[in-house]
């Protein structure tokens, strides 16, 4: 079809070729780049930000790719008009190239309104699935195509470049012979004669079918990002609501039992994961019994999230009760391996459970799978010598043992769970602890032993949370 003049403008001059070939180069190359991050996106669809970065690149491909290929027709110009095929040409004609090139996509019409003619490219008979050899549709007879939702549309378009002028710009869905249902984007706008009336209309349609097939696959992976986002969001909230309900209110000093020889000067710190999603079940706690005695654990449960925050909330409050109902900490670790054994959803935990007794500032303690006590005297410290006991809710019914110490006036025990000190385990992680002994020897109080675990350990990069409790005996 050859090109329009319009009333109120001049003919565009075609591009100079090589600055067309720079740009289909440059187009090219963008394709290749966005293709390399599309391939480190992760393919298995569990990540939601990797469905999110595949989904707009694969828009991006799309989008530039039909960029090089517009290009090109620029570059080489207008199409010849196909020839009626003969009886030994292939019916799909060449528009059929494999791979869906630009002549199944991009086609254009003029539609004649003196002579109520209609003249179509081969390309548009692909887009709407009409065969070559059928005659093109009036502006009549083109909405028996479109979708019924649609019509309106169409016609107002239409209406509106013949009446009043409008350029047409807007999308429609046609439903095609074969059943195929596609998207068509069409631009177009009036032929004026030499009075300024209107003589023909001509538009350039385009199948972008798979261009908003991709656009709708950005926008529901954007929103199952979003609503993937939300609820971790509201799961992390809530977990450390939980975690900072359940931990022991106090964050300055304290004093069991506040008053008489062998009391015991306390202080305690969580130190969070240097990663906000990750809120671990880790814990700390001290209580005041009854008969003066003073209850000190820490412990964690494996996992993160709302689940492990709750089952620690169980496991204190399960510990709490025990220990008021003078249960020894051997047989208090049996019992809370049951529970968790027990438990709907299962987990492995670990623990370690002190009751102290400071009329004779006796600790006795057990533990289960968790790293034992450090004892400070004198500037020096030590591990204490581990009873046994196996991970909570590793096995049913298991028996766990209990040892005790006998603790002097000045002495200090230092409670842990794993992952205090970062990129150190075991015996490792337990030296580095242990060589605070002189710097814990001139400390006046517990809180300053914990502002210097804190000052050696708290800044580092943690993988997950830990608690430390420190326990000063004073007179």
């Amino acid at each position: 079809m050859p090109p329009h003049l319009s009333a109120d403008r001049p003919a565009a001059q075609p591009p100079r070729r090589g600055t067309v070939d720079a740009l289909i180069s440059q187009t090219r190359w963008l394709r290749g780049e966005v293709d390399a991050v599309r391939q480190e996106a992760p393919e298995d669809g569990s990540d939601p930000e990797g469905r999110w970065q595949r989904a707009l690149c694969d828009l991006a491909l799309h989008q530039l790719s039909d960029l090089d290929e517009h290009l090109a027709q620029l570059r080489d110009g207008l199409p010849s008009v196909p020839a009626e095929p003969s009886a030994g040409d292939d019916p799909a004609g060449p528009s059929a190239s494999p791979g869906g090139s630009l002549l199944s996509r991009v086609g254009s019409a003029e539609w004649n309104l003196l002579t109520d003619e209609a003249s179509w490219s081969g390309e548009l008979y692909e887009i709407l699935g009409r065969a070559p050899d059928a005659s093109a549709l009036t502006l009549d007879e083109l909405p028996s195509l479109v979708h019924d939702e649609d019509r309106p549309l169409l016609t107002a378009m239409v209406t509106d470049c013949l009446i009043d002028g409008k350029p047409i710009d807007g999308e429609f869905r046609i439903l095609r012979a074969d059943g195929e249902l596609r998207t068509v984007h069409m631009m177009g706008e009036p032929v004026l004669d030499a009075d300024g009336s209107t003589s023909s209309m001509w538009a350039v349609l385009r199948d972008v079918s798979e261009l908003r097939r991709t656009q709708r696959a950005v926008c529901e992976t954007r929103d199952s990002l979003q609503r993937h986002r939300h609820r971790a969001q509201t799961e992390r909230r809530f977990a450390v609501e939980l975690q900072e309900a359940v931990l022991p209110p106090w964050r300055g000093p304290l004093r069991f039992p506040q008053q008489g020889p062998g009391s015991l000067d306390l202080a305690a710190r969580h130190l969070p994961s240097s990663t906000d999603a990750l809120i671990g079940g880790d814990w700390y706690d001290a209580l005041a019994l009854p008969d003066r005695d003073t209850l000190l654990s820490v412990g964690g449960l494996t996992g993160h999230g709302v689940s492990v925050a709750s089952g620690m909330a169980t496991l204190i409050g399960a510990l709490r009760g025990m220990a008021m109902a003078g249960t020894e900490p051997g047989r208090l670790m049996g019992w809370l391996n049951q529970l968790l054994d027990a438990s709907v959803q299962p987990a492995l935990g670990s623990a370690v459970c002190c009751r102290y007794r400071p009329g004779t500032r006796t600790l006795s303690w057990a533990q289960a799978g968790h790293p034992a006590p450090l004892l400070f005297r004198n500037g020096t410290g030590r591990m204490l010598a581990v009873p046994d006991g196996v991970l909570l809710g590793a096995t049913s019914r298991a028996a766990y043992g209990q040892a005790e110490e006998t603790l002097e006036e000045g002495d200090l025990l230092l409670l842990h769970t794993e992952g205090l000190v970062p990129r150190c385990e075991g015996t490792a992680a337990v030296q580095r602890l242990l060589d605070l002994a002189p710097r814990f020897g001139g400390a006046r109080t517990a809180e300053d032993c914990v502002r210097t675990v804190v000052e050696e350990f708290g800044e580092s990069e943690r993988e997950d949370d830990a608690c430390v409790l420190v326990a000063r005996v004073v007179s």
